[in-house]
């Protein structure tokens, strides 16, 4: 049994049971469903941004301010009731933060990899749950249909897969969308789109969707492997010291006289190229007296 089809039966059976508790999924990034009579009120995943993330990254409210909202309501891990209260944001846009993270969240355990499904009771209530939850299986075959949509892409890429880096013709478009140039401030070709998603406080489908198709129009491309770090010596000369270059073999002095002719092309030596010469100068390189000496043997 595939963990898709491990996911999808126990999901199924949380339904049927009128389960109420959490569902663990391990795995890569893995995830805990929250359920409430056999319906899915919240999602958490380490591979998708939860409510609070998104809230606090669409500049709404500060961290500061975050801080003081959790101290005010007891240590609540989503304080509704302040957020609305102090105006950092409406009923209505809590309702709609909150089902984002959730089919979020949902979408990137999907995307991954399950090794195993395990109930358990509720250890405390979830972050930012929404009223009504979702059925299960319904859940599940939105993720889906979101995963076969995105891997239908010409590029397509995973949400912790490749790591793009801008192209050169991104510098050359004009106008483009907020979302399209914050990720192409933000990769760097160390962070992928799981890692972008973050930073810009946006869904993890929707980034890793606009990575894939800013990969097909040459806004992005994926880098190959970051370069080494350079090693500083320490200023006191302790530690290893770099190979000193070997010096440059000694330049042959030509005879006095027109070098003769040979009666067949010469065999190519190696260093003929002048690339020898080029990447280590001769020390002491001759005159103009020699030069002219050269020219003119009889010259004094």
């Amino acid at each position: 049994m595939s963990g898709y089809e491990l996911l999808a039966r126990d999901l199924a059976a949380c339904g049927r049971d009128g389960f109420t508790g959490e569902l663990r999924v391990s795995g890569s990034p893995g995830g805990t469903f929250h359920l409430h009579g056999g319906l899915v009120v919240a999602v958490e995943s380490p591979g998708a941004p939860g409510p609070e993330a998104l809230l606090l990254r669409s500049g709404r409210v500060g961290g500061e301010e975050w801080a003081g909202l959790v101290r005010e309501s007891g240590g609540a891990r989503w304080p509704a009731d302040g957020l609305i209260a102090h105006g950092f944001a409406g009923a209505a846009q809590l309702r709609v933060v909150c089902a984002m993270a959730l089919q979020d969240a949902a979408f990137a355990v999907v995307a991954g990899s399950v090794d195993g499904c395990e109930r358990g009771p509720a250890t405390g209530p979830p972050p930012g749950p929404v009223a009504i939850g979702e059925p299960p299986t319904r859940l599940l075959q939105q993720a889906s249909r979101k995963l076969r949509a995105l891997l239908a892409l010409p590029n397509a890429v995973r949400p912790e897969g490749e790591r793009p880096v801008p192209a050169s013709l991104s510098h050359a478009v004009g106008r483009l969308s907020p979302l399209r140039c914050e990720l192409l401030t933000h990769a760097d070709g160390r962070r992928t789109a799981r890692d972008l998603a973050f930073r810009t406080g946006r869904g993890v489908y929707t980034v890793t969707v606009e990575v894939a198709r800013m990969l097909g129009e040459g806004l992005l491309e994926c880098a190959g492997a970051p370069a080494p770090i350079p090693v500083r010596l320490p200023p006191d000369g302790h530690g290893v010291r770099p190979r000193e270059p070997a010096p440059p073999p000694p330049v042959p002095v030509p005879p006095a006289g027109p070098p003769p002719q040979p009666a067949t092309l010469p065999r190519r030596r190696p260093g003929a190229s002048g690339i020898t010469e080029a990447l280590a100068p001769e020390r002491n390189p001759p005159g103009w007296k020699d030069f002219f000496r050269l020219r003119n043997p009889t010259a004094k």
